[in-house]
């Protein structure tokens, strides 16, 4: 019974390490996230700065992966060259390092203020910010609590599952050692957890230093290979940069794995503390694999360009191209990545309006049969864009990120909408029209010109709009629906009026064009309605606040 205590005890805090750590990640991605990505890109101007941006930013972050899918961002947008996002990357290796030195010291007695601390923060501060800090002070008072724990938990089930006999077996297998701890680590998606589990352990003397620096080496394998598992899509240029930083870890686990003795017998006697030891091996081996790297990433980089060409742009249009799943873990990127797919969607409809406009002239077969293509684009891509908004749970989103998220999701489905209504009434009744021969007059062609012109145009603005959150454009977006309503009424009464003169050819030609006009007054509504209302219900809530009511 004991024994199965004992293995209850060691796992339970292990997941509370592990929780603690998620709450500090995600309590600063919600606070600072936005700030340190307009950070990094401005950081982005050389090589040896997008280091240090990469460490800064990582440090605050506690995620490498975050900073990891920044860089991708930048990279695959053509924002930042490839050599400058390795660098960022080399810095977030080591940024992250930076956490295991602050617990290898003895700051356990800190756990209850932290969390008391967090808790008031929690509860009671009024700005979203402090509120995510409380979260971030929360997780670190649950880290130093589960790495105090472990100490005597590990202690205790060392003598009664003789786990000082098994790791003593694993230290004679120095590379299944490594392979068992990267392997860990990818199931974990963390290797600070990881690395602070194997610094508990050599604390109690469990394992020797030897050991400990080659689960060491295995943690930073492991969550080197998480980007490169995780990075989507047939196309391999959005695998350039997990792999090149998976390239470095290796050499430099190579190099330290051959030379682990001396290594080993050069820092052990640095300090008596086994978990000091492991903090500065774990810090110091980053460090220098990213100091020597450095100045080799251009070639790197070429070589990685030349083994993972960019697909064509022309390949599949209704294939996302930005929703990363590895991103997914870090809201505030996985977010952005969705909007930067909304705009996607944004060109496609703008493309389908444009061929209405040509079909006003020249209603031909062929040009219908490529605008249905581009609704199934829109279709494919609103479909993917929901699936990986929703994929991510609501209880890792802030309030700023679940706004973000409906913003997102209704955009899309208005856009989604808006070309249903152009593939199944618009296009089929300009068909028609070639069909039939009927011919609209001058007056009539003119205003469904015009309409689909400003129909372009106000797509334009909603997609400034979806991207600003102004308000003053969200009022100018609503203004417009009373001209579709004008157009549409001034049309139903040269409708009525063509039919009391009798003329049968007309009055056929006034019904299409005014079947026209209210589709393009239902295209406009779904532009504004999935974009101005929210944006200005937020700014009412602003000025005239319902915590009174």
């Amino acid at each position: 019974m004991s024994t199965i205590l004992a293995v209850i005890s060691l796992f339970g805090h292990i997941a509370l390490l592990l929780w603690g750590t998620r709450m500090v990640q995600t309590g600063i991605q919600r606070a600072y996230g936005p700030k340190l990505r307009r950070f990094l890109g401005v950081a982005l101007r050389g090589r040896f700065r997008a280091f240090l941006a990469g460490l800064v930013a990582t440090a605050i972050l506690q995620s490498s992966t975050a900073t990891g899918m920044i860089a991708s961002g930048f990279a695959a947008s053509g924002y930042v060259g490839l050599v400058p996002a390795l660098a960022i990357m080399l810095g977030a290796n080591v940024g992250t390092t930076l956490i295991t030195q602050l617990f290898s010291f003895d700051v356990a007695a800190a756990s209850p203020a932290l969390i008391l601390v967090g808790l008031v923060f929690f509860r009671r501060a009024m700005k979203p910010e402090m509120r995510h800090l409380g979260r971030v002070f929360i997780g670190l008072g649950f880290m130093l609590l589960a790495l105090h724990q472990l100490l005597e938990v590990v202690s205790e089930f060392s003598r009664a599952m003789r786990l000082g006999s098994v790791l003593s077996m694993l230290s004679s297998m120095p590379l299944l050692s490594l392979v068992l701890s990267a392997a860990l680590t990818w199931a974990a998606h963390s290797s600070v957890a990881v690395v602070l589990l194997v610094m508990s352990l050599a604390a109690n003397g469990v394992i020797d230093p030897n050991q400990a620096f080659v689960l060491t080496l295995g943690a930073n394998l492991g969550t080197a290979i998480n980007p490169v598992v995780e990075a989507a899509g047939p196309d391999l240029s959005s695998k350039r940069l997990p792999v090149g930083n998976l390239l470095t870890k290796v050499f430099g686990i190579a190099v330290a794995f051959a030379a682990l003795d001396p290594i080993a017998s050069f820092m052990a006697p640095t300090d008596g503390d086994g978990a000091r030891a492991v903090a500065n091996f774990h810090t110091g081996f980053n460090l220098i694999v990213s100091l020597i790297s450095l100045p080799f990433l251009s070639p790197v980089a070429n070589i990685l360009t030349r083994l993972m060409p960019s697909r064509p742009d022309d390949t599949d249009a209704g294939r996302p191209r930005y929703l990363e799943p590895v991103a997914r873990g870090t809201p505030a990127v996985a977010l952005e990545a969705a909007a930067r797919e909304v705009l996607r969607l944004v060109d496609t409809l703008d493309e389908m309006l444009a061929g209405a406009r040509r079909a006003l002239h020249v209603p031909d077969r062929k040009l219908f049969s490529g605008l249905r293509k581009l609704d199934d684009v829109l279709d494919r891509l609103d479909n993917a864009i929901k699936r990986y908004v929703t994929s991510m749970g609501p209880d890792w989103l802030g309030e700023a990120e679940h706004r973000r998220r409906e913003q997102i999701l209704l955009f899309s489905t208005g856009l989604e909408q808006a070309g249903d209504v152009l593939d199944r009434n618009v296009f089929p009744r300009l068909e028609k029209c070639g069909r039939k021969g009927i011919a609209f007059s001058d007056d009539e062609r003119r205003i469904l010109e015009e309409l689909v012109d400003r129909l372009m145009r106000n797509l334009r603005n909603a997609a400034a709009l979806f991207m600003s959150q102004d308000g003053r454009l969200a009022r100018l977006l609503i203004d417009e629906k009373t001209a579709f309503r004008t157009a549409e009424r001034e049309g139903a009464i040269e409708h009525f009026r063509r039919l009391g003169e009798g003329d049968i050819s007309a009055a056929e030609a006034s019904s299409v064009h005014l079947d026209l006009l209210s589709d393009f007054k239902q295209i406009n509504s779904h532009l504004v309605t999935s974009t101005a209302y929210s944006v200005l219900d937020r700014s009412q809530q602003q000025v005239f606040p319902l915590s009174g009511f």
